[in-house]
């Protein structure tokens, strides 16, 4: 049977692809109407700047579970089935988003039901993340993995965009329709999950004790400096600039634009981002990777920089977009470049690692942008926050030269010259 020459073409990954889109969908109506009811509920008794330290308090509280379990999430999805993880995270999920409905029903909601639900949110993403990143290059060719990466990024940022628009609408029709609307997509996903079929089980080499293993996996990471260079500078960049946390904050106070504007923001960055995956899944980067990364970087940084001073809807909606778009172009880079550098058997925990950095990117850079915002104000953090990530990406590109030396996402293209002739002369 000739070898597949697209990502659709195989079963498997069909079924994971929609399994990862309907998942997207259900948590970023979850999470959007999450970050609503925390702000509108602690504005009932606290200060705008009180209530902007509880978003950041949200995102804390995701961060803090993943941070503590990334050692194991990554060596379990490198030695267990990857399949049955991420069912069980999806089934987590599924009472999560249930939970939210039934309290929200009933009029309960309090600031503790959501902190205590952004937890356990917190350890599925923990051990869902490293299994569905090393779970795909298990389903596809290795010579058509940047398509699937593509592709994956497309389910992901167009439930991005779906899912805040879904949610603000379902939320504005009954509050706990958002939440029931998610339940129903988990249910889905999960029983996409449970469609696909064998898939080869990773095995680590050798008999190392557990502990070991799990060393040698984040000593992986520290040895090659090119994943270990856009690993940080993802997480740095996106840490600093990320707006995600504060939205509310510009929707309620300063653009005045609603819970259906506020989906609209929350869906901006996707549309850029889903546009970008979207060309690539036909027209693949292959030359020039690392400096187009950084590029893309910088010009994430200044479109969040644009973001924090406009106070007209419409150039704030397209500035989230044009840094939606830039973050999907690095983001297509970093992963294609990872994924295609690490072995199989440590997907997992190198997985887990970037997983790490991208969360601490994410719920921390929104604590971070939550507390400063309360100390500076919304539009003090942005800009502070842009103009961050564009000095981070300058001094990567010095302090990594083999970011900026990638040219291609095969390994042994960018190895040095001389390594290459003797590569070449032992051939």
């Amino acid at each position: 049977m000739a070898e597949a020459t697209h990502p659709f073409q195989i079963t498997n990954f069909r079924f994971y692809w929609a399994a990862r889109f309907s998942m997207t969908i259900a948590q970023n109506a979850m999470i959007i109407v999450i970050g609503w009811q925390t702000y509108t509920i602690a504005r009932e008794t606290m200060s705008p700047s009180a209530a902007a330290a509880q978003l950041g308090l949200i995102g804390l509280l995701q961060f803090l579970p993943l941070f503590f379990s990334t050692p194991i999430t990554g060596w379990v999805a490198d030695r267990f089935d990857r399949r049955w993880i991420a069912r069980a995270t999806i089934a987590l999920q599924v009472l999560c988003a249930l939970v939210l409905a039934i309290v929200t029903y009933r009029g309960n909601m309090t600031l503790p039901v959501l902190f205590s639900v952004a937890v356990a949110l917190g350890f599925c993403r923990a051990f869902a993340g490293p299994a569905f990143g090393a779970l795909a290059p298990n389903l596809v060719p290795r010579a058509i993995l940047p398509t699937a990466i593509a592709l994956s990024s497309i389910s992901w940022q167009v439930g991005t965009i779906i899912g805040p628009a879904l949610g603000g609408v379902a939320y504005a029709a009954a509050p706990y329709a958002a939440y029931a609307l998610a339940t129903t997509l988990f249910v889905v996903a999960l029983g996409c999950l449970m469609m696909i079929g064998h898939v080869p089980r990773t095995v680590i080499p050798g008999k190392a004790h557990p502990l070991r293993q799990i060393a040698e996996g984040l000593a992986y990471v520290g040895q090659n400096k090119l994943v270990f260079g856009t690993i940080t500078l993802d997480l740095f960049a996106v840490f600093l600039a990320g707006t995600t946390a504060l939205l509310p904050i510009y929707a309620h106070d300063i653009l005045k634009v609603g819970p259906i504007g506020l989906s609209l923001l929350a869906s901006a960055p996707a549309v850029g981002a889903s546009i970008t995956a979207i060309f690539f899944s036909f027209r693949p980067i292959k030359t020039n990777v690392g400096p187009k990364m950084l590029w893309a970087v910088m010009i994430y940084g200044t479109a969040t920089i644009i973001f924090g001073v406009s106070q007209i809807m419409a150039l704030s909606m397209i500035a989230l977009a044009i840094a939606g778009a830039a973050d999907m172009f690095s983001v297509y880079i970093r992963q294609s470049l990872i994924q295609l550098h690490t072995p199989d058997d440590k997907r997992g925990r190198v997985g887990a690692v970037s997983q790490l950095t991208i969360s601490a990117s994410n719920e921390l850079g929104e604590a971070e942008s939550g507390f400063l915002a309360a100390a500076l104000g919304p539009v003090g953090a942005v800009l502070v926050g842009g103009g961050g990530a564009i000095v981070v990406t300058i001094l990567w590109t010095f302090l990594f030269p083999s970011i900026r030396r990638a040219r291609t996402f095969d390994p042994v293209e960018d190895l040095p010259y001389d390594l290459n002739t003797k590569l070449e002369a032992v051939a």
